[in-house]
């Protein structure tokens, strides 16, 4: 075997995700995995949905004064989840 066919394993599977069109789909669930990590567990226990969708991301909150607590740190949770995931993915956020 040529060292020109050589790749690493992790080129082949980010090929293979590119290949099959996997990657932002991926990137969602990082995402998604994130906020617990990123908001902590005392508002996680509040989450009662959350979903992406064209660079925003959906949070249903079963707390009216959290929500409003949480709207006031918006950009820095923006901030924050798209470190975690590496990529700038979020640039909306929605409280509900």
């Amino acid at each position: 075997m040529s060292k020109q066919n050589e790749k690493s394993l992790k080129e082949a599977i980010n090929q293979l995700l590119k290949a099959y069109g996997l990657g932002p789909r991926l990137d969602e669930i990082s995402l998604l995995k994130s906020w617990d990590e990123v908001c902590g567990p005392m508002i996680a226990k509040h989450t009662k949905d959350l979903y992406f969708k064209s660079g925003t991301l959906y949070v249903e909150l079963d707390s009216a004064p959290l929500r409003q607590e949480l709207s006031f740190a918006k950009s820095k949770l923006i901030e924050k989840l798209n470190q975690s995931v590496g990529k700038n993915m979020v640039s909306t956020l929605v409280f509900k």
